[in-house]
Parts: structure tokens; C-alpha cells; sequence
């Protein structure tokens, strides 16, 4: 079992790597890629920097500053999470149990452009599989999304869903293994419904639209998840039960620990200020209060 797992390699995930193997941890940490920080072209308003720099280069420099100090790195993508007591962590390399978690993949990405996405939010529209599924038992649902993590959340729904159809909205697969559920690949033209969802608007077929043909199809459906890219540290942290804010932040407490113990958040996902600097002080803050949790469990057992 793993004594602390680190899920994201920026800023916040390394400084708490890097806190965590000093003290002995042997930290994992998952990198599923540079995030966020790839879009910063030139970052000189953070301490130490001899020279402004790309988040690229300051994303693979904290990687090699933890592999140095003996820090393992896992390149895999997090599908999901459960567990009671010690944490479970589904990941395309494959499972893994931890006595501690630091969520620090950033913030949730924004809802898909499509029409009645926002709208019926909570009225048939969700991104949590595991948080609703309960709620469409024997129903017919739709997973949005082209990923492993799309596939991941249409496992988790077939438990108790009738039926499982993923659409990709006209992207191409991405899954690493073949598929059990139907696929549809047509672009999206809405969400549809009245009071709840009621199905899927798909765009006109081109090769109807050459004979002549412009009727778009609709796909009946009683729920629509959004499962686009991968599980994000707000997603992660709501399948646990873990509580978020308004605005769908992680809530923390001074120490960094959500409402879960043994589950600890940083950067982006808390919300405020989206800064390396907020990150990293989160993420040192983070580490901290993993070794002290796990040391506390140890000397319990």
C-alpha cells in the first residue's frame, strides 16, 4: 500500500512531493501531463527565476527537482476513486491503495458548448457517475465524452442503468481498450428536454443532407453525463462525498484537508487565487499534513 499519492505533477503536486520525500514517504505521484501551465508563455513574476520562463519548462524542471530527490512518477490517467478508511485509485496502469491523497490536477475544466448543457444541470445533466447513478435506475443514459475516463464513467453507470450510450460529439475514439458500450460519433446539436433531459439532438447526417435529407436525429435519454478529458480534482473529490464550495472548489481547511480525512487538496482546485505561487504554498502545506497524517495513523496501528 502506498503511504501518500500525489494525483498531478504541477506546481502544488510536486511541492508537496517534494515535502513528503524528505520526510521519508516515498511519495507517488500520478502525472497525466503539464495541464494549465502549458498555456503560460512566460512566467517572471515567481520567486527565484533567473530568467522568464515557460510553464513547460518550469512544469519539466519540478519533475526533474523530484525525480532527484528519489520521487517516483507514474504517467497514467486517474479514472476514478473510492474507497473506505485507505483509498482506492482506478488508473489506466492499473489500481492502486493509499492510506493518503493530495488532489492537485487543477481546476475543473469548463462544461462543453452545447446548447442545454448548462441549462439542465442538475435537472439530467451531471458529472459524476458514481454520485448519481442511483438515480437512473433502469433508464436509459448518455455519457458524453471520447476518452478512458468516458468509458471508466459508463462502467460505473451500467450497474444499474438500463442502457449505456457514449457519444463523442464527431471526436474520435480514444479509448485504450475496445469498447462494451454502444458508440455514437455524430456531432451534438443540443440537449433536449422539458422539465428534465429528455434526449440528444444530433446534427444532420452530411451524406442525408447530399440526398436531400436535412432531419436532424434525436436519441431519447433520461440523463446526459459529462465525462470530457479526464476525472478533474472536483470530480474526484465529489465521488469520495467530499464537499465542495459554490462554485465547485474543493473545501479545505487551514491544514489543506478536505472533508474526507486523509484526503488533501491544493492549487487550482481550492479555488482563489490561480497563481504558481498560491500553488505551491498549498501544495508544501498539503505535503505537510500527509506525513502527519500518516505518521498519526502509524503510531495508532
Amino acid at each position: 500500500m502506498e503511504k501518500i499519492v500525489i494525483i498531478g505533477a504541477g506546481p502544488a503536486g510536486i511541492s508537496a512531493a517534494l515535502y513528503a520525500a524528505r520526510a521519508n514517504m516515498d511519495p507517488l505521484v500520478i502525472n497525466n501531463g503539464i495541464g494549465a501551465l502549458e498555456k503560460a508563455e512566460k512566467i517572471e513574476n515567481y520567486y527565484g527565476l533567473p530568467y522568464p520562463m515557460s510553464g513547460r519548462e518550469l512544469f519539466e524542471t519540478g519533475l526533474s527537482q523530484a525525480r532527484a530527490l528519489g520521487v517516483r512518477i507514474l504517467d497514467a490517467q486517474v479514472l476514478g476513486m473510492g474507497g473506505f478508511d485507505t483509498f482506492e485509485i482506478k488508473t489506466t496502469a492499473g489500481d492502486l491503495e493509499a492510506e493518503s491523497v493530495i488532489l492537485a490536477t487543477g481546476s475543473r475544466r469548463a462544461a462543453p458548448k452545447i446548447p442545454g448543457v448548462k441549462e439542465f444541470e442538475g435537472r439530467g445533466v451531471s458529472y459524476c457517475a458514481v454520485c448519481d447513478a442511483f438515480f437512473y435506475r433502469g433508464k436509459e443514459v448518455a455519457v458524453l465524452g471520447n476518452s478512458d475516463f468516458a468509458l471508466h464513467e459508463a462502467e460505473e453507470l451500467s450497474n444499474t442503468a438500463s442502457g449505456v450510450t457514449i457519444y463523442t460529439d464527431g471526436k474520435a475514439p480514444e479509448f485504450s481498450r475496445e469498447s462494451p458500450f454502444a458508440v455514437n460519433t455524430m456531432k451534438i446539436q443540443a440537449i433536449e428536454g422539458g422539465e428534465k433531459v429528455s434526449g440528444i439532438r444530433l446534427e444532420p447526417d452530411v451524406s442525408a443532407q447530399e440526398e436531400g435529407n436535412e432531419a436532424t436525429s434525436f436519441m431519447p435519454a433520461d440523463g446526459v453525463f459529462v465525462a470530457l478529458g479526464i476525472a478533474g480534482s472536483s470530480e474526484m473529490a465529489r465521488q469520495m462525498g467530499a464537499q465542495l464550495t459554490e462554485k465547485g472548489h474543493i473545501k479545505v481547511d487551514e491544514t489543506m484537508e478536505s472533508t474526507i480525512p486523509g484526503l488533501f487538496a491544493a492549487g487550482d482546485c481550492t479555488g482563489g487565487l490561480l497563481q504558481v505561487a498560491k500553488a505551491v504554498h498549498e501544495g508544501a502545506q498539503a505535503g505537510i499534513s500527509a506525513i502527519r497524517y500518516v505518521k498519526k495513523r502509524i503510531n495508532a496501528s
